[in-house]
């Protein structure tokens, strides 16, 4: 072989090298993101993140999850897909105590877990990507003192076992320690049922005298058009409402008038660093998948991933709109 032909074949080699290099990822790598309540247009977000990723890399992305807040159809969904055994899976932990068996069984058949948005640190997931939820509510409650000029009476609407909402109530309670005229007078489990908050509200805010509810604080997204609708029908204008998440009716109540603020999330980050994630670990897999990485100082890992929260009210509606209408 003369020299020309060498090189030839060299040039030849090298290039079929670099395009395998190239062709990295295929439509056989499948990711799942399990959520809780797929019909919020919080998860219709997320989901938009996940597959925006997906097509990026030219994976298959699959969304999966119960249309209502229901653990156990989660860890239904959480079980099919680790029986499919995917490249990898994004979760959010609607209730820590139902899912983490689940969790933790797809890690030991090597499947790579995160969770989104709610977290379980006690099951055998990676790692955490999603909000400081307790620096959020302290945002909110800030925003709250504020409004309430430091006296008034509070009703919080959550939803019991979540455990993201239960620290951003945590982050709301830190701020108003310190404000003993601040009264949180109850904090009602709506199961993210808008009926039940529509309900509940038009009940509170017939209350008058002593027992008169100032403010109420929705932290989850199902709660805040619900609200909104019940202040707007009783004509009230003294009434606080914070919300949490940035729909479309809640962005819309700000703009009215009925909602003060609401505190924004990143949905669409998290589901798009979360499949991104995934596919790294994929790719360049641990040799220990169900090892305790948040212990380890040596860790490849962070324990956590903090995607940011933002205050929107009246003063930055406008600018949190057009950024939202760009990302589209």
């Amino acid at each position: 072989m003369n020299k020309m032909k060498q090189v030839g074949v060299a040039i030849l080699a090298l290039g079929i090298v670099f395009t395998a290099g190239c062709e990295r990822h295929s439509n056989k790598e499948v990711f799942y993101l399990v959520t809780a309540n797929s019909a919020l247009p919080y998860w219709q977000t997320a989901a938009a993140g996940f597959n925006h990723a997906a097509a990026q890399y030219k994976v298959t992305a699959k969304v999966v999850g119960p249309e209502n807040y229901d653990p156990q159809a989660e860890l239904s969904e959480l079980q099919k897909a680790t029986a499919a055994k995917p490249a990898g899976i994004l979760i959010s932990v609607a209730d820590a105590a139902v899912l983490q068996p689940g969790i933790d069984a797809a890690v030991q058949a090597g499947i790579p877990v995160i969770t989104i948005d709610s977290d379980d640190p006690g099951s055998r997931r990676l790692y955490f990507i999603g909000t400081n939820n307790i620096e959020a509510g302290r945002m909110g409650g800030k925003r709250l003192i504020e409004k309430l000029g430091g006296k008034g009476n509070v009703v919080f609407f959550t939803l019991a076992g979540q455990p993201n909402i239960e620290d951003r109530l945590r982050g709301f309670k830190d701020e108003l320690e310190s404000r003993p005229d601040i009264h949180i007078v109850d904090t009602v489990d709506t199961k993210s049922d808008s009926r039940v908050a529509f309900d509940k509200a038009q009940e509170l805010l017939a209350l008058t005298g002593p027992k008169k509810i100032d403010a109420i604080v929705c932290l989850e997204s199902a709660s805040g058009k619900p609200v909104s609708d019940a202040i707007k029908r009783a004509n009230l204008t003294d009434r606080v409402l914070i919300a949490w998440d940035a729909n479309q009716d809640t962005l819309d109540g700000i703009k009215a008038g009925t909602i003060e603020a609401t505190i924004a999330q990143k949905p669409f980050t998290m589901g798009y660093y979360g499949l991104k994630s995934l596919d790294e670990i994929f790719h360049a897999p641990p040799t220990q998948l169900s090892k305790d990485y948040g212990s380890d100082p040596f860790s490849p890992y962070p324990v956590f991933v903090d995607t940011g929260t933002s205050l929107v009210d009246k003063n930055n509606l406008d600018l949190y709109q057009a950024a939202a209408g760009q990302a589209k």
